[in-house]
């Protein structure tokens, strides 16, 4: 109840009457104007709107509408001054990534390319190369001293109006390498049969692209290589990698040692994981389904949504990657979001991950043993994503 609606200035029966006010500081007597409704113009100041009634109801009282008004100021104009900061540490983020961007790889360059097809094809290669490990980073993650730097995995991932194919091509693959020169030498040397990882040892990523689009007619987009420091930091940097194992593994080599069973992998278990392949009852073609399971795990862990849309949510990870990410000089950092989150449907069920079909697991060669794909339904594969038809 409000104690100045008395304008006689008697108070009720019952009344304190020490709350009601001097008749000089009375409420005015109503006048005979009628008061306007809320919303409604004012007579006193035609064509503006007299709220006031409305406000005080909705307040429960006659706060001063000025100074309210001015709190509702400076949290519009914080706001706006927390959004901008925000703003523009999210872009700071994306401008440092995209200029660290290491674009060594000029595809343009090429000779004899396969024609370009539908969809987008990423060449996604992961590379035994020591670039950022201490003597004793090699020694504690048994990657051995050797220099220079060469294919330990190798996916071709298509995107398309068919969603997501992230196929394996396994590095002992027998392919034909196209004719090169020796960037080392200046040698020139004839289309002749070897591994596909012995592209990548001879003539560095241009010499592996090309034989990758000799061997399957899918035109590369985009190529991505990551070396063995980098790897390690990304699945350090997003906190580890979940990972359930049917089996013991175990490998001398590649230093593996882990139980059967649920667990979470850091950097170094991960990167013995996906190298081993000595235990696996069809060698290089077990290996390349365990990288597959492993990318899978780590694009679910570290390619969600959220992260792709906030560059600098992906700080950490982007840091811990980039030192060693060598890409071609057409891909930037939109791209290299969009091939994370193509692995990231491939491994959550929105997309496939297959192997190239194989004849001959254990081929005998004069380059040792290697792996013959099965030549027709290979050939099948590739048409169905130089096409961007469904792969099965």
């Amino acid at each position: 109840m409000n104690d100045w609606t008395d304008p006689s200035g008697d108070h009720q029966a019952g009344q304190d009457p020490r709350r009601v006010p001097p008749r000089s500081f009375r409420a005015p007597l109503p006048s005979t104007r009628t008061a306007p409704l809320p919303g409604m113009p004012s007579p006193a100041t035609p064509g503006r709107y007299d709220s006031s009634v409305h406000e005080r109801d909705l307040r429960g009282g006659s706060r001063n509408p000025r100074r309210r008004a001015g709190k509702g100021r400076r949290f519009v104009r914080t706001g706006a001054v927390l959004s901008t900061v925000l703003l523009l540490a999210g872009a700071g983020t994306y401008v440092w990534a995209d200029t660290r961007l290491n674009q060594e790889v000029d595809l343009g360059t090429l000779q004899g390319r396969a024609q370009p097809g539908q969809g987008t094809n990423y060449l996604v290669v992961g590379s035994d190369s020591r670039e950022g490990l201490s003597q004793q980073d090699r020694k504690d993650l048994n990657t051995g001293s050797t220099d220079g730097r060469r294919t330990d995995s190798l996916i071709l991932l298509h995107t398309g109006a068919n969603g997501t194919t992230m196929l394996s091509l396994p590095r002992d693959s027998w392919v034909t390498l196209p004719p090169y020169v020796d960037p080392a030498t200046g040698r020139s040397y004839p289309a002749a049969p070897n591994k596909l990882n012995a592209a990548f040892s001879l003539g560095g990523p241009d010499l592996l692209v090309r034989t990758v689009e000799r061997n399957t007619g899918v035109h590369i987009d985009h190529y991505a290589e990551i070396g063995f420091a980098g790897f390690v930091g990304v699945v350090d940097a997003v906190g580890g990698v979940d990972l359930c194992l049917d089996k013991p593994v175990r490998d001398k080599d590649s230093g593996a040692d882990l139980p059967a069973g649920c667990q979470t992998l850091d950097g170094a278990e991960a990167l013995a994981f996906v190298r081993q392949r000595k235990q696996e009852a069809q060698g290089d073609l077990g290996r390349t389904r365990n990288q597959q399971k492993f990318l899978a795990a780590l694009a679910r862990k570290a390619a969600t949504p959220s992260t792709l849309a906030d560059p600098s949510k992906s700080f950490p990870t982007l840091r811990a990657g980039l030192d060693t990410l060598v890409v071609d000089e057409e891909t930037e950092l939109p791209d290299l979001m969009s091939l994370f989150e193509a692995l990231r449907k491939a491994a959550s069920g929105g997309g496939r991950q297959l192997n190239v079909p194989v004849a001959d697991p254990d081929l005998r060669t004069s380059k040792g043993s290697a792996v013959k794909w099965d030549d027709r339904r290979a050939r099948a594969l590739f048409t169905a994503l130089r096409e961007d038809r469904p792969t099965g």
